[in-house]
């Protein structure tokens, strides 16, 4: 396990571990903020390029289409990677259940099952 520098508030605390990296995200993610998620995200697999992608939201009591839409093109931009969500709050996993997302997206409980994936 090795920690990786970030610069957004966004995403506090990132870590490789193994061929996966580990995102912190916090706090609400909307239409102001998402395109500051979407930069420091695309960062990270660019200087990382990881295999799974692993985003903690357990901070995150809410988010909007736009974060869905960053979601979808982390997706896109992984070509062949896997994404896995963990520690939904209800409010987000209900938003990803209405789009159908969550058939879509790997959602676990917890980091530890995530990087079980």
């Amino acid at each position: 396990m090795s920690d990786v520098k970030t610069n957004s508030p966004l995403v506090p605390t990132a870590r490789k571990e193994g061929d996966a990296l580990v995102a912190s995200v916090a706090g609400d993610i909307d239409l102001n903020n998402s395109p500051v998620l979407r930069a420091t995200l695309f960062e990270l697999l660019r200087s990382h390029a990881p295999k799974k992608l692993i985003l903690n939201l357990a901070a995150v009591p809410y988010m909007d289409s736009s974060a869905i839409a960053v979601l979808v093109e982390l997706m896109r931009k992984m070509k062949g990677g896997k994404i896995v969500l963990a520690s939904l709050q209800p409010r987000v996993k209900g938003l990803l259940e209405i789009a159908r997302l969550d058939s879509i997206f790997a959602v676990t409980g917890t980091e530890q099952e995530a990087l079980a994936r």
